[in-house]
């Protein structure tokens, strides 16, 4: 069975024909409505700019949540407060 699938992404009056893995379809049309919702956002907030400009306005907007959750799913500084505690913890069973 062929692993790939062809998809076309459309957005406003723009398509996209992509291949791509079967198993990230969701995650492809998950991310075409994220777009969609974004640029609708900013097309009824901001009237009268270009499509252009909507869609740097989408693109930033995205980028900034991708960095936001990035960063608050960053498990070094949990891994490095648990660090004594595993310590702790291994020496107890090695005593044991």
């Amino acid at each position: 069975m062929d692993d790939t699938l062809s998809i076309t992404l459309h957005f406003g009056s723009w398509t996209l024909p992509m291949t791509i893995k079967r198993d990230e379809e969701y995650v492809y049309r998950q991310a075409e409505k994220l777009i969609k919702e974004r640029f609708n956002f900013y097309t009824g907030s901001y009237p009268g700019q270009s499509s252009e400009m909507y869609l740097l306005m989408t693109i930033l907007d995205i980028a900034v949540q991708s960095k936001r959750h990035e960063t608050t799913n960053d498990a070094g500084p949990v891994l490095q407060a648990l660090r004594p505690l595993l310590t702790e913890v291994e020496a107890a069973l090695i005593k044991s």
